[in-house]
């Protein structure tokens, strides 16, 4: 988009950034308001010293002194709330906030990023696409097959929302200049100056949804993957609150759009409100993933291609040549002298995640993985994790955490770090055994601040049994 046309939004504005974090799509979403000629207040909970890496990354990018930045971290403060343009708040803060609270109630409207960029190309550039997905499981590789389908065709398309050190708001200065991220910068003959052509691909969690449900608007394209019980912490046990941020992804669509979702997720939409909903068929197609969960996957990727306007056999040989996102039942190949198998899973965070990738696991290879399991606890209900594992695993090592807790009627030994976990693991694999790491708990804790740091270090340990 040319920077006159979104430079209103942001140059001299007063914007309060709410958490720049270590994942960097804080980060780069403030390296661009900067860019813009905003005048910054980064507050963020995160000490200096906590978040080193990314007030380096800063310094270089702007320099020092931090122009028109004035950082407040190790705190919020209700002052910075008040009398600004507007806030831009991360994903997850409370929806209870006292700080967003004090925004709203003295006027400053709240955004958050990928409905911000989603609502300033709806009303700047009109041939621009916006597909949104979202769902308890599955988003994520929806997301990216959905991407890979359209950019194999040579379509012009732009990931962002829920994904790892992508900035949403830098999306402005590359949606409706014919950029086709595959990096080869191709125009598609359908291309125009207006964005006509281009595609915006957006993984939606409930968190970032929560903005779209604030500004009132939906995806051109709503993909629904899932409903099923996560975040119950966050939620506090109210499963109705959950599925109304998900709902945000329809509940502004006009009658041009359209909602396509899971069997399973529309039962859970229909049970709730009458939509019109469309469920794909029950094709099968040649791929490389491997579990029914990721043939649903295809289906509804394969639904939105057609939507797209794509033809029966370019998505399948699309399909056919996407591998599996990184953490998502990830085959990470063969290791060692006795040329074990390893799938990291390190996104499975819910037990039904894990229940699927051990069931895959056991269709596709006939074979009981050894399971490295265990994190943070969600408060959510583990009888049928409990007996999946039981039946379809050759032997435990659990990661401890305040979830792995309540696995005690689980044999197997306990560790403190995930290092160790992988150490066992090898330990006790034989030749031609399959280990899988499917936490199905959350990744907080001592050892890592999120999951990425956590799917980083097992791929680490894991290499170094080559």
């Amino acid at each position: 988009m040319k920077k006159e046309l979104y430079e209103e939004y942001f140059k001299n504005k007063k914007v309060t950034v709410m958490g720049l974090g270590l994942l960097g799509r804080g980060l780069g979403d403030t390296a661009f308001l900067v860019d813009s000629g905003a005048k910054l207040i980064v507050t963020d909970k995160k000490t200096e010293e906590e978040l080193a890496p990314s007030l380096e990354f800063l310094r270089v990018h702007i320099g020092e002194p931090y122009v028109d930045i004035q950082f407040v971290l190790g705190e919020h403060r209700l002052e910075d709330f008040v009398e600004r343009d507007f806030i831009l708040k991360a994903a997850g803060i409370p929806f209870d906030s006292e700080y967003i609270n004090c925004a709203v109630q003295n006027g400053v409207p709240v955004y958050m990023s990928a409905a911000l960029v989603s609502s300033i190309v709806m009303e700047k550039l009109e041939g621009v696409t916006i597909i949104g997905i979202t769902g308890t499981r599955g988003k994520s590789t929806v997301t990216q097959l959905i991407a890979h389908i359209l950019k194999t065709s040579g379509l012009n398309v732009h990931v962002g929302g829920n994904v790892r050190g992508i900035a949403n708001l830098p999306l402005l200065e590359t949606i409706g200049r014919g950029l086709n991220t595959t990096g080869n910068n191709v125009v598609s003959p359908d291309h125009h100056e207006d964005g006509s052509g281009d595609f915006l691909v957006l993984e939606l969690d409930s968190w970032q949804l929560q903005g779209f449900g604030d500004m009132h608007i939906s995806p051109h394209i709503a993909v629904f993957t899932s409903f099923m019980d996560d975040h119950m912490n966050y939620y506090k046990n109210d499963k109705e609150m959950y599925f109304n941020d998900k709902a945000n992804i329809y509940h502004a669509q006009n009658e041009y759009d359209v909602l396509i979702a899971s069997p399973q997720a529309a039962s859970e939409i229909l049970m709730r409100e009458k939509v019109a909903i469309l469920v794909p068929e029950q094709r099968n197609f040649e791929m490389k993933l491997i579990g029914e969960h990721n043939v649903v996957a295809a289906r509804l990727a394969y639904e939105v291609a057609t939507q797209c306007g794509l033809e029966d056999a370019e998505i399948r040989k699309a399909i056919a040549t996407f591998s599996a996102v990184e953490g998502r039942l990830e085959d990470l190949g063969l290791f060692g002298d006795k040329r074990v198998r390893v799938f990291n899973d390190n996104n499975a965070t819910t037990p039904e995640a894990t229940i699927a990738a051990l069931t895959a696991i056991k269709e596709t290879y006939h074979k009981n993985p050894i399971l490295i399991i265990g994190g943070a606890d969600k408060g959510l209900p583990l009888e049928m994790l409990v007996e999946t594992v039981k039946n379809t695993t050759k032997a435990c090592v659990f990661l401890e955490g305040t979830g792995t807790a309540r696995l005690e009627m689980l044999q197997g030994k306990r560790f403190a770090t995930l290092s160790a976990c992988v150490e066992e693991a090898f330990l006790l694999a034989e030749d031609d055994d399959i280990i899988l790491f499917s936490p199905a708990f959350a990744s907080f804790s001592n050892e890592f601040n999120n999951e990425y740091e956590k799917n980083d270090a097992f791929i680490k340990k894991v290499e170094s049994f080559t």
